[in-house]
Parts: C-alpha cells; structure tokens; sequence
C-alpha cells in the first residue's frame, strides 16, 4: 500500500489509520463512487478472502486489487476477469501504470465487469453456511471422533 500510494492517490477510510471517517451514506454507497477497490488482506494465508473482496469491492461495484493468497487460489472463487491481482505485476509501478490506463480507457476497463452477466455476488451471514455444514457432519458421524486435517479439503467435499 505505501509504496502504491506514493504513485497513485489512494483515498483511506474508516477507524484503522490515518482514514476518514466513512460518510453517514454508508460504505457500500461510498465505494460506488471508485472504479478500484484495495482489497488488501492481513494474511496470504490459502482461501483467506475475506469482505475486503466480497462486500466491499464487488458488491460496490468497483474492480477490486487483492493483495492476499495467489491468484489461483482467488479464482477458486471469483472469475479469473473480475479482479486484479498485485502478483500480476512486476513492481508497484507496473501496477498503478495498469490502473491508469485502465481508468483512462473506459472499454478494457468494463471487461472487468463481463462476469456479471452469468454470475452474481451472493453474501451470506458469516457464520451461517460453515457451522450448519459443522452440524450436519456431527451428525453424520453419530458419535464416532473424528480428526480433520484439511479443514477446507473437508469443506469442499
């Protein structure tokens, strides 16, 4: 992030650092407003995607840049066309001299957007989905202990 914003204005918001305070309008309202989204993430721990991406960027309406677990682990579950990864990029420079082009070319820009038309961002509570999928398996094993070691191989499954 430091080494991009010092190539690109970058706009922060919210409680963590030097950010404004998002507007009454909401966040989801604000980031309608930009065309990239920083969906910079704490970990590049494998399937760690979190609503940097999901909320944030694509429910918004802005192409999101990840910065997180690689690109194929991203296109497990989001479009190969939907987003920009920092790997693609040999250098912070390579990546704002991308975003600037595609800012200023409006046609390559919405090609980011061309996933919308067969898919949609579904959100779901959190929690919900993966503690009912928890549930259920308990109750499958009727009692039988069962050690896991791929949590999200066994997930998949």
């Amino acid at each position: 992030y430091r080494r991009l914003s010092a190539l690109l204005p970058i706009d922060v918001f919210g409680r963590g650092g030097p950010g404004r305070p998002v507007p009454r309008c909401g966040l989801l309202h604000l980031l309608a407003r930009y065309k990239f989204y920083l969906a910079f993430e704490n970990s590049r721990h494998r399937d760690y995607i979190t609503e940097k991406l999901w909320r944030n960027a694509l429910l918004a309406g802005a192409v999101p840049v990840v910065l997180g677990p690689d690109r194929a682990n991203y296109e497990r579950f989001v479009p190969r066309g939907a987003f920009i990864h920092v790997d693609d990029f040999p250098s912070p420079a390579a990546l704002a001299a991308h975003l600037r082009f595609l800012d200023r070319n409006a046609a390559v820009y919405r090609r980011y957007f061309r996933w919308r038309r067969r898919f949609a961002v579904h959100l779901t509570s959190f929690w919900d989905e993966p503690w009912c999928r928890a549930c259920e398996a308990v109750q499958a094993a009727g009692g039988r202990a069962q050690v896991v070691g791929d949590l999200a191989g066994w997930f998949e499954s």
